[in-house]
């Protein structure tokens, strides 16, 4: 049974995946897990980039935003785990990239907001 807050993560990245589509994004993976770790969403940008899309699902953001849930070791994580996911379907990814959406939940669904190619 999942806690109501597993339910927003969810819910969250669905709405996040949703968006993302409507930015021209293709999503290629959902919650992929390796012994590592999991990324959320792999994705190819528009431009033809693979990324590795954390999401963060915020009720509110009286505890701070999604994005600065962010550290400088959940980036370098992030990363590794792109390039583990690129191994395991046999891809060479020349940059790697990783995108943010914040994901708020609001009364009639949510709102996302999308960070490009952010760094640590």
């Amino acid at each position: 049974m999942q806690t109501e807050k597993q339910r927003l993560g969810a819910d969250g990245e669905r709405a996040a995946a949703a968006f993302l589509a409507g930015q021209h994004y293709e999503i290629l993976d959902r919650n992929w897990r390796c012994p590592a770790g999991e990324l959320d969403l792999v994705a190819r940008a528009g431009n033809g980039q693979i990324v590795a899309v954390e999401v963060k699902t915020r009720s509110s953001q009286r505890f701070g935003s999604g994005f600065d849930a962010i550290t400088p070791a959940k980036f370098r994580r992030l990363n590794k785990l792109l390039l583990f996911w690129a191994r395991s379907h046999r891809l060479f990814l020349p940059e790697l990239r990783v995108d943010v959406v914040e994901v708020y939940a609001t009364a009639t669904g949510f709102d996302c907001n999308l960070h490009e190619n952010v760094h640590s």
